[in-house]
């Protein structure tokens, strides 16, 4: 630890002796003064008045353009952004960010809490925390699924969605940038509390295990901790077949047997499935506090604390089925999971502000726990065979982060230094599978399911895998104004993630005189101690051969920029960074004796990123941009390593291909903002991406099972034009009740195109066998995975301008998008959101004397279901279907 620490502090002292300028886009000198927001009565502009700046942190400061007089940040910005203010994320009624972000102009939530930008998967958007990278406990994910948070630790929720060079160039889509809060204005302290269910879930039967005593409140009490044996094992460096089967062998010195090892893998209270008569409702609890004081003469210190834990269920009842390559039907399976999900979290932030200097120093921790049952029955209509499958798991994400910001004004130079240190882990022990068989045939056993451990008349199989990934990040932004409406900026930045993944999967082995009448038996019972000693049952590691992987990204950027205003109304962004990035993945060596694997990748490569904004305003009240740029993507670790993971979300299993290679984006964007009053407006703009060597999924069938996996395209494009409307109609003239109200009109829409090309003789890589022609996974003129034509959002708010009484109709529509490429000619898997609405109530009280809020949410209120499918225009195959019932929460919160 005292090397990290010495890490993080050399990236400090160096980025102190930089002497280039940084990125603050507006300094003191250079705002108006007071008396150019009064109007000529001497009063202050209700414009100017009712618009409060929301608390936004990121490289380089301030976004304001140099000389403009409106703070509106989506106005004055030098680029295309969208900030949701604390005011706005709390209109939706989210509970978390992920939610709120899916109502902004070109961004869909895609599983569980991933936001994508402009159709664009989530490897090409850019999670920013405090201007700080952050790393995600999601094994399949680059960037934190942002449903993680709780939107009462978020002040300000930044998009931007044209590149500037103050931003790392990992900038596909667009950069998500949440900013936490800082200096409370007052002192508070807020209580809070709700319940909720909905129509699927809520009261109906559901499925479960034991597990450990403490898992409602989301940690296992060491119930799930590895068993002596097995943890024997592992420090032994030995291959299972190097370990004897029972104490009546004795070879290599073993320290264990395979059946020590076996029977303690036989836990009860983690394997045996119970049915819930009732599911519980879903809980929520959340306090938040903070303070400030003054310090020194001109400072306040502030200190603001939130924590929440919530726990909710949800009974997916889903149909799976999958084809094979004349697209007849291969197997088909009704799989009932119920999933109970545990989040909690907390965020310290202390801030200081002393003159112009501003200091930030925030502690987040998130563990957000999932433990699943799941029961599946279905056909496999190549063998004529019925299949029962079982499967109990728990996964535990964890997420902790530190930061420390301080941004400094020193006259006409401005400093910005970050630093920070954030570590995620993922733990999944004791994942268990369990597959029993019916032939369906006239024999003793015929119309039982049994599972008699060998791999063709049932299986059992444990899986134990640990993620640790940790993220060193520094850097410095310097700016200062060379003249009037020119100022200059650069920086420098340092990341450094490290990943270590490990996956052991062990199958109980049975011999061949292992009886069906014992298959029979229950899952707990044919694991039982004296099964396993009396007929000699082993195990087999699956994945000896690759068990464990440690993955390196190290990125040295710097960058320069220049904001210019030549004349009045019209504004040049204009700036260049290089990047320098090595990215490795490598087997771990867990055995004494080396497996030789060749699952390795090693990407040296380095960038110039280029990019400019224009922005002109040739009548009071109308803007027009234009942004070109160059952007990269380079591969997630969970692509690259040739690993199998298996999703509970989508219930597939994903293998990585160390073969990838960065993808390159070329981007252009223009742009019309028309702003009607205050913060009134209608944008539309047109946007194009060229993407060489885009990053693809694709998928194959094989005993039942999707496995996906990941290949370059050759290239692609996207394009689209959106278009976003703001408009609030003073409702004071209608008299009666609706004398203090106003209503919210918020619209948007995004129409978007991609195509993938795929040319004669294009060719990609595939491990193990290299070069693959690029037809045999790609067609040419399909759109890229996670791509929309139509993304649309309406919101429609009823609030009271005179107390906090609020009606909201939220409607959001998202056409069919592909999750993954069909092969061997099989027709692409695609996903059907479509149109959900939800409406939620927000309403003041005085409760003991105290500020309270009451809210009451009804989502998905249609109950539009989950449809993921494969068809070729004249049959249908399911993939992942099922229904999703309407939500219904009440909450409750008190302010002191």
């Amino acid at each position: 630890m005292n090397t990290s620490g010495n890490k993080l502090a050399a990236l400090l002292l160096l980025s102190t002796a930089l002497s280039l300028p940084g990125v603050a886009l507006a300094q003191d000198e250079q705002v108006p003064p007071a008396d150019d927001d009064q109007s000529q009565d001497g009063t202050q502009d209700p414009e100017e008045e009712e618009f409060q700046d929301p608390d936004i942190s990121i490289p380089g400061g301030a976004i304001i353009v140099t000389g403009r007089i409106n703070r509106d940040p989506t106005r004055g910005s030098s680029q295309v952004v969208s900030v949701l203010s604390t005011e706005e994320i709390a209109r939706t009624g989210e509970g978390d960010i992920a939610g709120a972000l899916g109502r902004v102009t070109g961004l869909s939530v895609q599983g569980q809490g991933f936001v994508f930008v402009r159709g664009l998967g989530d490897r090409y958007s850019l999670a920013l925390l405090n201007g700080l990278p952050l790393p995600s406990p999601q094994p399949l994910s680059r960037v934190v699924p942002l449903d993680i948070f709780p939107t009462s630790v978020v002040a300000s929720s930044l998009v931007q969605k044209t590149y500037s060079a103050n931003f790392p160039g990992e900038f596909g889509g667009g950069v998500i940038n949440l900013t936490t809060r800082a200096v409370p204005d007052e002192s508070f302290l807020t209580i809070g509390g709700g319940i909720s269910g909905d129509t699927e879930t809520t009261f109906h039967n559901g499925l479960s295990y034991y597990g450990s005593d403490f898992d409602w409140f989301g940690f296992d009490d060491g119930t799930r901790d590895a068993p002596p044996a097995l943890q024997t094992y592992f420090n032994s460096g030995l291959r299972m077949s190097d370990i004897p089967l029972d104490a009546s062998q004795n070879f290599n010195d073993a320290p264990v047997t395979q059946a020590d090892i076996a029977q303690q893998l036989g836990d009860p209270n983690l394997i045996l499935l119970q049915r819930l008569g009732d599911v519980p409702a879903n809980w929520s609890a959340s306090l938040s506090a903070g303070t400030s004081v003054d310090v020194f003469a001109d400072g306040q210190l502030g200190i603001v604390f939130t924590g929440s834990i919530s726990n909710k269920w949800r009974t997916r009842d889903i149909t799976s089925q999958s084809i094979l390559a004349d697209f007849s039907l291969d197997s088909d399976f009704n799989d009932v999971v119920t999933d109970n999900r545990i989040l909690a979290n907390a965020m310290l932030g202390i801030g200081l502000e002393v003159g112009d200097h501003r200091f930030r120093f925030t502690n987040l921790f998130i563990r957000d726990t999932l433990k699943q049952a799941r029961l599946s029955q279905g056909e496999d209509f190549q063998d004529d065979d019925s299949i029962q499958q079982q499967q109990t798991a728990w996964y535990e994400r964890q997420l902790i982060d530190s930061q420390l910001v301080a941004e400094l004004e020193f006259g006409d130079l401005s400093v910005d230094l970050r630093g920070g240190y954030a570590r995620t882990d993922r733990e999944a022990p004791y994942e268990y599978t369990f597959t029993y068989v019916r032939d369906n045939s006239a024999g003793e056993f015929g119309d039982r399911f049994i599972n008699v451990l060998d791999r063709q008349t049932g299986d059992a199989a444990v899986v134990f895998s640990d993620l640790q990934e940790e993220l060193w990040s520094g850097g410095v932004d310097v700016s200062y104004p060379v003249f009037d409406s020119f100022v200059l900026t650069a920086g420098y930045a340092y990341t450094d993630t490290e990943r270590l993944s490990e996956r052991r999967e062990f199958l109980f082995n049975a011999p061949t005189s292992f009886p069906d009448g014992v298959g029979a038996l229950r899952p707990d019972l044919l694991l039982g101690d004296a099964i396993i000693e009396f007929y000699d049952i082993g195990l087999i590691e699956s994945t000896q051969s690759d068990p464990a992987f440690a993955a390196g990204l190290e990125v040295q950027a710097g960058y320069g920029k220049i904001n210019w205003e030549p004349v009045l109304g019209l504004s040049i962004d204009a700036g260049v960074r290089y990047e320098d990035a090595t990215q490795t993945v490598n087997p771990v060596q867990v055995f004494d004796i080396a497996g030789g694997s060749s699952a390795s990748t090693l990407l040296e490569n380095s960038y110039w990123l280029p990019a400019a904004t224009i922005t002109w305003e040739p009548v009071e009240d109308l803007q027009l941009r234009a942004n070109a740029s160059r952007t990269i993507a380079r591969p997630q670790f969970r692509e690259l390593i040739f690993q199998t993971y298996y999703d509970p979300e989508t219930n597939r299993q994903f293998n990585g291909n160390p073969l990838l290679i960065d993808s390159e984006l070329t981007n252009y964007e223009v742009r019309a903002e028309y702003y009607i009053n205050g913060t009134d407006r209608f944008s539309v703009a047109g946007f194009y991406k060229d993407i060489e060597n885009p990053i693809e999924a694709f998928s194959s069938f094989s005993d039942n099972a999707q496995l996906t996996s990941f290949a370059n395209a050759p290239s692609a494009t996207l394009y689209g034009v959106e278009a976003d409307l703001a408009y609030t109609i003073d409702l004071m003239d209608f008299g009666g009740i609706l004398e203090s109200k106003e209503l919210g009109i918020f619209a948007n829409y995004t129409w978007t195109q991609s195509e993938i090309s795929v040319e004669p003789g294009d060719t990609t890589q595939l491990f193990p066998g290299g070069d693959t022609a690029a037809s045999n996974l790609f067609v040419d003129g399909v759109p890229l995975t996670g791509q929309s034509d139509h993304l649309a959002n309406v919101q429609l708010s009823l609030q009271d301008i005179d107390q906090l009484q609020q009606f909201t109709l939220l409607v959001n529509y998202a056409s069919e998008r592909v999750t993954s490429r069909g092969t061997a000619g099989l027709p692409d898997i695609v996903e059907d959101p479509g149109l959900t609405v939800d409406f939620v109530y927000r309403q003041g009280l005085d409760l003991f004397g105290s500020e309270a809020e009451l809210k009451l949410e009804a989502r998905n209120i249609f109950g539009r279901g989950n449809e993921e499918f494969q068809t070729n225009g004249v049959d249908r195959f399911e993939i992942n279907t099922y229904d999703v019932g309407t939500s219904l929460s009440a909450s409750l919160s008190i302010t002191f």
